[in-house]
């Protein structure tokens, strides 16, 4: 019994957009089992497989099931036991001659890892227009100064800029296992049979040159047994990858609506937020609801391929469904898309934000690290001064920038008592406070990735190079399969064109 967890969630999935529109069709299965034959009848009478004579009937033929089913409601069987009856009533039984060198296997492994190839640049496009959201919002605060949390606790100042590129450089790295995954998927199958390839000399090379395909899959039992139940179950670990790095997103964000005064919200209204029907003070955010649930459905529909690939013998059908596995990709692409409208829907008050940071003592740490950079006291014991100024601020309700300098001098004398070090607080009082400021402790960082201003130069000009190369490769990749495409129709007229032209000989005798 195949995975009956994924029917339901999948329903609303399959319908996504495939790529095509009013005048070319989707790439879907029958879609390139009406090319498969296209290329096997050119290439197959190129080399003498097919007598040129019967060529142009069988073009004649394939050509009237394409058209029939590019109408509306017509038939698009999506295997090649089902595909076939329609050439043979288009073109009588001698058609069945494409077949000869041919399975289901090696066609079917075939269309799938076409249809996977076409989704994952779909994913790819998808992931460059959240990411460049990502680093644009990124620059735009690159000087917002905000709190950052570990463990669920305020724990420094920071750039939100820097913040936003940390994700981005998550996205990033998805980018990179899509482009690699991107090489296993485009190769062919085509001219392996069922498992070790056929007497007929069929042109492999050929063939997957016609379809778009960068190379043929070597080994031909890996092609149809193996690899074809692997690339499910990778396309997997990258929609997975996507949701879990949306997932840490929209949760971050999801705290601020737990206190009063959050420094960032969703823009109210629209889809963005909704009154509670109960508490009129309430306004839900909606759209954060919506994206963590497209990212867990992503990840429910990830796991699929894995389970369903799970103790089966090498080959079996379970994990290959193209539609099954197009919803999965589809639904990180519609996690990638809800993400992309949370970011445009944030509003940041940067004064509520350092407001928060001047609140808490975020900034306890710059003391410690500077009594050791300035005075070389040694890191722990500035530590256990800088956590004895937090208690007792805390104990006494007292903010960082009113602390008395005073207290800090008394606790400072307390905490080095009997060591070898100074027994006087050797920084200032403006050091004190500086040490204190989160925008200065921010802007002076000295490590390299950090959200001091020319690291955020840096890095912002990096992230866009590497989305325009990005966008480069899915152009390069999409105009290669469409080029390809094109001069398989350009080929396969020439034999149209001959069938025409036979009819107007007959016609005239």
């Amino acid at each position: 019994m195949k995975a009956p967890i994924l029917s339901a969630v999948c329903l609303g999935l399959l319908a996504l957009p495939a790529i095509g529109s009013a005048d070319t069709p989707k790439r879907d299965e029958f879609f390139w089992l009406g090319e498969m034959n296209k290329a096997t009848l050119v290439i197959n009478t190129d080399e003498g497989l097919i007598e040129k004579s019967m060529a142009p009937g069988f073009a004649a033929g394939i050509e009237q099931v394409i058209e029939a089913g590019n109408k509306e409601g017509g038939k698009r069987p999506s295997t090649v036991i089902t595909f076939e009856p329609l050439m043979i009533d288009a073109a009588g039984e001698e058609i069945t001659l494409l077949h000869a060198g041919r399975s289901s296997q090696d066609m079917h492994a075939t269309y799938r890892a076409a249809i996977l190839r076409d989704d994952l640049l779909g994913l790819a496009q998808r992931l460059q227009k959240t990411s460049t959201t990502l680093v644009n919002l990124a620059e735009k605060h690159a000087g917002t100064i905000v709190p950052n949390y570990t463990n669920g606790v305020a724990a420094q100042p920071n750039s939100y800029g820097h913040y936003l590129l940390g994700h981005a450089a998550g996205l990033q790295r998805d980018a990179q296992r899509i482009r690699e995954a991107y090489v296993r998927v485009d190769r062919s199958a085509m001219g392996t049979t069922v498992l070790n390839g056929t007497s007929w000399p069929l042109n492999r090379e050929r063939m997957a040159h016609y379809l778009g395909f960068a190379r043929t899959v070597d080994n031909a039992f890996d092609a149809a047994q193996i690899s074809s139940m692997e690339h499910p179950v990778e396309a997997g670990s990258i929609v997975t990858s996507i949701a879990l790095h949306t997932g840490h997103f929209i949760e971050d964000l999801m705290t601020q609506y737990a206190q009063p005064r959050p420094w960032i919200l969703l823009e109210e209204g629209g889809d963005n937020t909704y009154v509670s029907s109960a508490m009129p003070q309430k306004r839900n955010p909606g759209l954060l609801n919506r994206t963590r649930s497209s990212a867990s459905t992503a990840i429910t529909l990830a796991l699929g391929p894995v389970i369903q690939a799970h103790n089966i013998t090498p080959g079996m059908a379970d994990p290959k469904s193209a539609k099954t596995n197009s919803a999965m990709v589809n639904s990180a692409i519609k996690t990638l898309k809800d993400w992309n409208d949370v970011m445009k829907a944030l509003v940041v008050s940067p004064d509520r934000a350092l407001e928060e940071l001047n609140s808490d003592w975020t900034a306890s740490q710059e003391l410690a690290d500077s009594l050791m950079r300035n005075h070389k006291l040694p890191f722990r014991l500035g530590h256990h001064f800088a956590s004895e100024v937090v208690s007792y601020a805390k104990q006494n309700n007292i903010k960082p920038l009113d602390f008395p300098y005073a207290e800090a001098q008394r606790i400072y004398a307390e905490a080095v008592h009997g060591a070898t070090y100074p027994q006087e607080l050797p920084m200032s009082e403006a050091d004190f406070r500086k040490a204190l400021d989160p925008v200065a402790i921010v802007n002076h960082r000295a490590t390299a990735g950090g959200p001091q201003p020319a690291e955020m130069t840096r890095m912002i000009d990096e992230a866009k190079k590497d989305l325009a190369d990005q966008q480069a490769w899915i152009d390069e990749k999409r105009e290669a399969i469409n080029a390809a495409l094109k001069q398989l129709d350009s080929d396969f007229s020439r034999l149209l064109e001959k069938d025409s032209d036979a009819d107007q000989v007959k016609q005239a005798s």
